[in-house]
């Protein structure tokens, strides 16, 4: 009997990241950097991407009882979010720092939903004054391991994020084009090893 040898698909369909836009905020700077990134993104021929701004897309506050269906209302609002992230194979999220940690709006987010962070990578690019939303990432670590999803050890961090980008809305530190990189690099690594994986063996947590 002659023994057959599989063969990796030349031609994977593409990754699917989900963009989590963290800031809710009137004013906020969070658009110009989530465009600058999914531009990094949109150049990848092994990515796709969906942008989820949860300030266009917001969910409510008032979580269901466990084991309790939420109202029509709720699940009509998680309706534009939950198979989104479901369908993704990746995340990255794009969050700033508010007192020492990330937004509301972002763990309101992540606590509506469970499974669909299961063995899946998140990246994070984060933005503030002089920390550059570093505290904010390091919380959300705690979070997303709690979650059974793994986090990028790479990560970009914009330091004094207004005076990054141009009148234009383009980026001026070649520094952070390079992390930007590094980061999806890594974020594309994990994202194929633990799709393969969970379409071999569905992750149990």
């Amino acid at each position: 009997m002659t023994a057959t040898t599989s063969h990796p698909n030349p031609n994977p369909a593409p990754l699917r990241v989900a963009v989590l836009v963290g800031s809710t905020r009137e004013g906020r700077f969070a658009p110009v950097v989530t465009e600058w990134i999914k531009g990094h993104i949109a150049q990848r021929a092994d990515l796709s991407v969906d942008v989820v701004d949860l300030a266009e897309t917001p969910l409510p506050t008032v979580l269901p009882d466990f084991g309790q269906a939420p109202p029509a209302a709720t699940q009509e609002a998680l309706a534009l979010v939950s198979p989104r992230l479901a369908e993704a194979d990746a995340f990255v999220f794009v969050t700033p720092e508010y007192n020492h940690s990330f937004p509301a709006a972002l763990k309101n987010a992540i606590d509506w939903h469970n499974t669909q962070w299961h063995a899946k990578p998140v990246g994070f690019v984060s933005y503030g004054g002089i920390s550059g939303g570093l505290r904010a990432v390091e919380q959300l670590r705690l979070v997303m391991a709690e979650l059974n999803a793994t986090t990028i050890r790479n990560t970009v961090s914009l330091h004094n994020v207004w005076g990054l980008f141009d009148e234009e809305r383009a980026m001026r530190d070649p520094q952070s084009e390079a992390a930007a990189k590094s980061m999806l690099d890594q974020l594309t690594w994990w994202a194929q090893a633990l799709r393969e994986a969970r379409n071999t063996h569905p992750y149990a947590a």
